[in-house]
């Protein structure tokens, strides 16, 4: 009984040191400015980013983030952190952000580095490991972004995940488990999972059609055939057009000068068309041929689909034609259920920046409106003056006339 206590509580010891934070990020000092990096890669003026929380928030304080500040610029900031390998792990990496500029066009996804990442010449063409995040431009493109790295190239999933479009926080979460699996998850619900396999093109196909295989050549895979017992009825044959028989030669028609008058054609309301025998089942039918296929021999099973073997650094790498995007949240871990606990807070926030946003777009109105109201005062009082100042001599004026005799 005794040992047996012993090994539950070494379990729960090694469990509980399994479970890792290695890299997180909530912006809530200055101190972000001492560790990350700002790109300074020639032949491209980047954008700044800003501390703020925003236009409207929840927490004014606990929402703050860095968000990029001028239009049509590239972005480029990165933090390093000590590696690690998600070696028979699961890697979590998850972010918040904000596009509360309406984004019309512009990135708002991160890029994971090894360590050879160099982070002042950080540009968009540096390999990167992972790539994750949404991307938005026009009503055509609204996508979350899922690319791995692997041998050199880059592989983007095979599948359509609609990124949000709105003007609030969202959290964005990539999961990639040992048993070469993932999740993608906004604002802690799934949107996608699958196989890495069979969601990108890491690897050559497994089977492939058998390049000596033929189809026969008596193979018949005509569903159905002309009926050989059907014939053409006697009456088939029309003609397609035929003259307008209302048509009349006109009275000033001169068979000499304008030729020989003919009618014009019309469409013929007995025409057929072309005349096919009709069709039939074929007894011959022995259905559609399919290739066969064999084992690729260029295939090769690949359990470490999910590997990294050094992750260590962070970045954000982006472009935007309309800035305003405040990125926020960053965590990187294997441990999904503390990731799952801080995304928890998005309703929260959400409702709050909501509520913000409302009251400052209430007062945006009234304000307007009074604003609209001074200005055709002001207007009336200005038409009144002129009517005063264009009265001819001798003739009182309505303002005049109130509470005086006339002379």
């Amino acid at each position: 009984m005794r040992t047996f206590a012993v090994l539950l509580a070494a379990s729960l010891a090694v469990a509980a040191v399994t479970a890792e934070v290695y890299f997180e990020e909530g912006f809530k000092d200055d101190s972000w400015q001492k560790t990350w990096v700002q790109s300074e890669h020639k032949g491209v003026e980047y954008g700044k980013f800003v501390h703020t929380a925003g236009k409207f928030f929840n927490d004014a304080e606990a929402d703050k983030g860095l968000q990029t500040s001028q239009d049509a610029r590239f972005y480029a900031l990165s933090n390093k952190f000590t590696p690690f390998s998600n070696k028979d792990d699961t890697l979590v990496i998850q972010f918040s952000v904000k596009h509360e500029q309406n984004i019309d066009c512009g990135g708002g996804y991160l890029k994971v580095f090894d360590c050879s990442v160099d982070q002042k010449d950080l540009h968009g063409e540096t390999p990167y490991l992972v790539m994750f995040g949404p991307d938005i431009c026009g009503p055509g493109t609204k996508k979350v972004h899922v690319i791995f790295s692997y041998k050199g190239k880059n592989h983007l999933i095979n599948k359509d995940i609609r990124c949000k479009d709105d003007v609030f926080t969202h959290f964005y979460t990539l999961v990639v488990r040992a048993d070469n699996t993932y999740e993608v998850l906004i604002d802690n619900e799934k949107v996608e999972s699958g196989s890495l396999e069979d969601d990108w093109d890491f690897l050559p196909p497994k089977k492939i059609k058998d390049p000596e295989a033929k189809k026969p050549e008596d193979w018949d895979d005509r569903a159905t055939i002309p009926d050989p017992d059907d014939t053409k009825p006697e009456d088939w044959d029309k003609p397609e057009h035929i003259p307008d028989p209302d048509a009349t030669k006109p009275d000033d028609w001169d068979d000499e000068m304008d030729g020989e008058w003919e009618p014009p054609m019309i469409d013929n309301p007995e025409y057929k068309g072309e005349w096919k025998p009709k069709q039939i089942d074929n007894p011959a039918y022995k259905g559609v041929w399919v290739h066969p296929e064999i084992d690729n021999p260029e295939y090769t099973e690949d359990k470490s689909l999910y590997l990294r073997e050094e992750v260590c650094a962070v970045g954000i790498d982006v472009w935007q034609v309309k800035s305003g995007t405040i990125f926020d949240n960053f965590l990187i871990t294997n441990d999904l259920e503390a990731a799952k606990k801080a995304a928890a807070t998005v309703k929260d926030t959400q409702e709050g920046e909501k509520k913000v946003k409302d009251a400052q777009e209430a007062e945006e109105r009234k304000k307007a409106e009074e604003e609209a109201a001074a200005e055709e005062a002001a207007k009336d009082d200005e038409d009144e003056d002129d009517d005063e100042d264009n009265a001819l001599p001798g003739e009182a004026t309505e303002v005049e006339d109130e509470g005086h005799d006339e002379l």
